[in-house]
């Protein structure tokens, strides 16, 4: 049971949905220190919260941050990240001053693009098989 340990239950539903989502600082520039890391790792848990999603893995590098939602399917995932990148762009800056020299004639952090990967369940080509040897009715 364990193995299913990721499985929620909504009003009107069961669902078990991951995504794996990529924001890139503006420009690719080389922004974030660990501080700065550890510090958006809370502004995002705090953002998925708000959003009843889960923050289940985060990371990053100088230029970007990788991270692991479980999410229901009530939520938009571009909402989502809408409110992530902006609520921690805003954040950041705030307090963190010292980032605004990065931005060139914009007060963005974040690239106005990202990465949104589904993670987790069988592969395609198992879940086509599945779904062909269902028995049709004739």
């Amino acid at each position: 049971m364990a193995e299913y340990s990721d499985i929620r239950t909504g009003r009107h539903c069961v669902f078990m949905l991951h995504a794996h989502l990529v924001f890139v600082t503006k420009f690719r520039h080389r922004v974030f220190a660990g501080t700065h890391l550890t510090r958006m790792e809370a502004i995002m848990s705090s953002v998925c919260a708000d959003f009843e999603t889960e923050l289940r893995e985060f990371n990053g590098a100088d230029n970007h941050v990788h991270l692991l939602v479980n999410f229901p399917p009530k939520i938009a995932l571009s909402k989502l990240v809408n409110s992530l990148k902006g609520v921690s762009s805003r954040r950041m800056r705030q307090e963190f001053p010292e980032l605004a020299a990065h931005y060139y004639r914009a007060s963005k952090l974040w690239s106005g693009s990202y990465f949104a990967g589904s993670v987790g369940g069988a592969p395609l080509s198992i879940v086509r098989q599945y779904i062909e040897q269902q028995n049709r009715p004739v």
